[in-house]
């Protein structure tokens, strides 16, 4: 991939384009709490798996009588979810969220449907009783707790769940900060993720992985991308990174959207 631009800490004022700068703000101001992702429509695009996590998970809310789901985001696709298994959605659902601006918008919305949202930081153990569910979901966790889902599970219970693979939108993560090491590429392998999952003493009963296409069609797309999803590019700014910016910007003009794949899983283990 082309170097041009990294590292550069040069005033790029003299060379002032003014739709880049209209563009850089617009993709600085957009709010980033929950994973509402409507904004990118028309901006950018990512193929979806096919096996449709959140219709999937209204299959499974329908079926179960208590259900955590962790690591909530804004409470979008458990709302979903829960309007499509209505009126078998469980007795009791409760959701974990740690980011606290999330936590607000999640209890907001799934509050009306008397569910409680309880602030939990991600690498905390789950604040509920040994087997408490019958289904413990997530939608891309930051790093599943095996020990954690596996105590929480009643016998029988399920862990069903989305994860973001290894090397997902690696593209624009190595655009800004180059190659990555082995360690840090390979991270969020499924293999690694079913290894974790059956030393907890969960029986992993399915994992499918799909690759999928991502574009990015104006540079407002990827600013608001990488100051949402914040693990992409750690202490990611607009000011920090202006010239690949501007150089990514100028690629887009030139060649088309920015391509990228992310990868999924779809993982479901079984408390025996």
């Amino acid at each position: 991939m082309d170097d041009k631009g990294r590292g550069s800490t040069g005033d790029d004022s003299d060379h002032a384009d003014p739709a880049f700068e209209a563009l850089l703000a617009e993709g600085a101001a957009v709010p980033t709490e929950g994973w509402d992702f409507s904004w990118f429509e028309g901006r950018a695009t990512e193929e979806r798996p096919s096996w449709g996590y959140a219709m999937s998970l209204a299959g499974r809310l329908a079926g179960a009588g208590a259900a955590l789901d962790v690591q909530t985001g804004g409470g979008e696709v458990l709302d979903f979810a829960l309007g499509r298994a209505a009126p078998k959605a469980p007795v009791l659902t409760v959701a974990t969220e740690g980011w606290p601006a999330n936590v607000a918008k999640a209890t907001a919305l799934l509050g009306p449907r008397g569910i409680a949202v309880v602030a939990s930081p991600e690498d905390a153990p789950l604040p509920f009783a040994d087997a408490t569910f019958d289904l413990v979901a997530s939608r891309h966790p930051v790093r599943p707790l095996w020990e954690e889902i596996a105590r929480v599970l009643r016998p029988g219970g399920t862990y069903f769940a989305q994860h973001v693979g290894p090397r997902s939108v690696f593209e624009l993560v190595e655009y800004f900060l180059g190659p990555q090491p082995r360690e840090v590429s390979s991270a969020r392998h499924p293999e690694r993720e079913r290894a974790g999952a059956e030393a907890a003493g969960l029986e992993v009963v399915g994992l499918r992985t799909e690759r999928l296409r991502v574009e990015f069609h104006d540079i407002a797309a990827v600013v608001h991308f990488l100051r949402k999803v914040v693990w992409m590019v750690p202490g990611f700014t607009v000011e920090a990174h202006r010239p690949r910016l501007r150089a990514l910007h100028e690629q887009m003009k030139a060649e088309g959207p920015f391509v990228a794949h992310s990868t999924r899983h779809l993982f479901e283990a079984r408390r025996p």
